[in-house]
């Protein structure tokens, strides 16, 4: 351990509390992130703040410097709050870290004018899964109409400054989302009539704009951390670390490394290390422990610059031998003087914690991250879509190659979620009609798939109705015999059904059907028609009888269906079919069920 290293070989520290931010696509995530780290430099004069790998560590001075008198640092023991950087990864918030959600605490950010949104009520569900508290950050109050700016100011200060109408518009919109929160089963109110953190949810209202309403977010996730996440922040610094793979990246000059988030004990540049991988667990030594270097020094030429040691809770880039086949989400633990065995086995558990459930026949799913894949296969559950394969990383050809054995038409399908399509992998599934979506959204991926499903089924539907033969019952008008046989051609009117060319016709006589012919065409003043519906009256040719002898004027004819079909139409596409074919196929099983109960069936 380095000498100017802060933390001691017997240290029990209470580490950063790590915080995520979620919520729906353009509701201002990115941008209160941004605003967060904005206003930490500008109040830590840039030195006080450390760029971090994936993650930005905002010091409890200075989050007092930005808070005012909202806090007084001696009421805090936690050092400040991490927070991760991963806007547009909503996926991250099910990165884990021993089965539960790697982030301790969480911000939703909900735009005052949208409410709620398919990704809003997508982050609860993920918050409410992993038990993960959370606050609400109500963004964008500068954008109310008429709404006068205060720079910086915490929110109540700014509320009542505004004019009576501003603040009874803002309120509504803020008591919409607290009306929301409680639909989704959450207690809620504005964060300052909150007594009880844990029972309620607060509600700050914040613009990420003119950062009003900043003070009072960074107050209230400090007074949470501290208040109920203390224990939990209780870390041995010097153990033998614990974290979370971020991102597998390509890094000039290291070759793969792991963008990773430390969340108990230290990291050392010598230490063997087990990652999660592809395969199972890959054992391998840290080359190097890598940190962006601080802002000021930006300008020389490399990016990273090397540490000798890294604790919890705090964002590396790690470079190792034999990373390639890391992943997204998976765990990282170091060996150090434990049993080597022992760690591996750690490891391959937490992995089989990913719950994800394949079947023999399914669509194959692809995420950017272990806890993306989770979230996605238990959505396509409930939505009773099933997987054949599931794993992390950009689609490749054997992928395809896999969805190519599918045997539905429906699960010949890749739904890549937040990854790449490799280009011979996108050639190779036009090839062999492989149907590719692609989505950072998973609501947005699961509504593609369900789009195309319906419209194969409705094809398919379309396709058995066409080639199955559909009941009709017709009645032949007296005086309307234009030819006796060879064919017969006769006038008659559609009872009820559809009538359509090319099928056999049967007469009913003391409970025998008979067929007496087969019905060649329909023709409507003189023009050939493909089919007649009931009320229609058509003339008819039947090849087979004579009229006078086989038929009359005035029979009741009925187009003879096989009893395959009879079965087919009567289980499958009762709801496809009009409702006076319905009635005609009734009276035609009925017809036949009174000689054998069973017929059709």
């Amino acid at each position: 351990m380095s000498d100017t290293d802060p933390t001691t070989a017997t240290d029990d520290t209470l580490r950063t509390p790590i915080v995520a931010v979620l919520g729906h696509v353009d509701h201002g995530k990115t941008s209160l992130l941004d605003k967060i780290r904005g206003s930490a430099v500008t109040a830590g004069e840039s030195g006080a703040i450390t760029q971090h790998i994936g993650a930005t560590a905002v010091p409890l001075d200075v989050i007092s410097e930005i808070a005012g008198d909202l806090v007084d640092p001696t009421d805090f023991d936690l050092p400040g709050l991490l927070f991760i950087d991963t806007p547009g990864h909503h996926s991250f918030s099910t990165l884990r870290s021993r089965g539960g959600a790697l982030a301790d605490i969480a911000i939703l950010v909900v735009d005052v004018n949208d409410g709620f949104q398919p990704q809003t009520l997508e982050a609860i569900d993920i918050l409410k899964r992993t038990q993960t508290p959370f606050i609400v950050a109500a963004n964008k109050i500068d954008t109310v109409p008429g709404w006068n700016p205060n720079e910086g100011q915490p929110v109540q200060q700014t509320m009542d400054a505004q004019s009576d109408r501003v603040q009874s518009d803002l309120n509504e919109k803020l008591y919409e989302i607290i009306g929301e929160l409680s639909d989704n089963g959450f207690s809620a109110d504005m964060y300052w009539r909150v007594q009880n953190f844990q029972a309620n949810i607060g509600v700050v209202p914040v613009s990420a704009e003119t950062s009003e309403g900043i003070p009072d977010l960074l107050t209230v996730m400090m007074g949470l951390s501290q208040r109920y996440m203390k224990e939990e922040m209780e870390i041995d610094t010097s153990g033998p670390g614990v974290g979370t793979v971020l991102e597998v990246k390509d890094t000039q000059g290291f070759g793969t490394t792991l963008d990773a988030i430390i969340y108990d004990g230290t990291i050392r540049n010598d230490d063997t290390i087990v990652v999660g991988g592809l395969q199972g667990p890959i054992v391998t030594d840290v080359r190097a422990l890598l940190r962006p270097r601080p802002l000021e020094e930006i300008r020389t030429e490399q990016e990273f610059e090397q540490v000798e040691q890294v604790a919890a809770a705090d964002g590396v880039k790690i470079a190792a031998p034999e990373l390639g086949d890391a992943m997204a989400g998976a765990p990282i633990r170091v060996i150090r003087d434990r049993d080597r065995s022992e760690v591996i086995a750690e490891v391959e558990e937490e992995l089989a914690e990913i719950e994800v459930t394949t079947q023999e026949e399914g669509v194959v799913i692809k995420a950017d991250t272990l806890g993306s894949l989770e979230a996605l296969s238990s959505t396509l559950e409930e939505e009773e879509i099933p997987v054949m394969r599931a794993e992390v990383g950009a689609v490749a050809p054997r992928d395809v190659r896999v969805a190519e054995t599918a045997g539905e038409p429906t699960n010949q399908a890749i739904l890549a979620f937040s990854v790449d399509v490799l280009d011979d992998a996108r050639d190779l599934a036009e090839q062999e009609d492989v149907e590719l979506f692609e989505d950072d959204v998973i609501y947005q991926l699961v509504e593609s798939y369900d789009d195309h499903v319906t419209a194969i089924e409705e094809a398919q539907q379309e396709q058995i109705l066409e080639n199955i033969t559909r009941p009709a019952k017709f009645r032949i008008l007296q005086d309307h015999t234009f030819r006796q046989s060879d064919p017969a051609v006769v006038g008659v009117e559609i009872l009820s059904g559809e009538l359509r060319r090319n099928v056999n016709v049967i007469r009913w006589d003391g409970g025998e059907a008979n067929r007496v012919g087969t019905l060649k065409t329909i023709q409507d003043e003189g023009e050939d028609v493909d089919s007649a519906r009931a009320g229609e009256r058509m003339a008819v040719s039947i090849q087979g009888p004579t009229v006078g002898r086989q038929i009359e004027e005035g029979d009741d004819l009925w187009v003879e269906i096989p009893e395959k079909h009879a079965k087919i139409l009567e289980q499958e596409l009762k709801e496809d079919i009009s409702v006076d074919e319905r009635e005609a196929l009734s009276m035609y099983l009925e017809k036949h069920r009174n000689r054998d109960p069973f017929w059709g069936k």
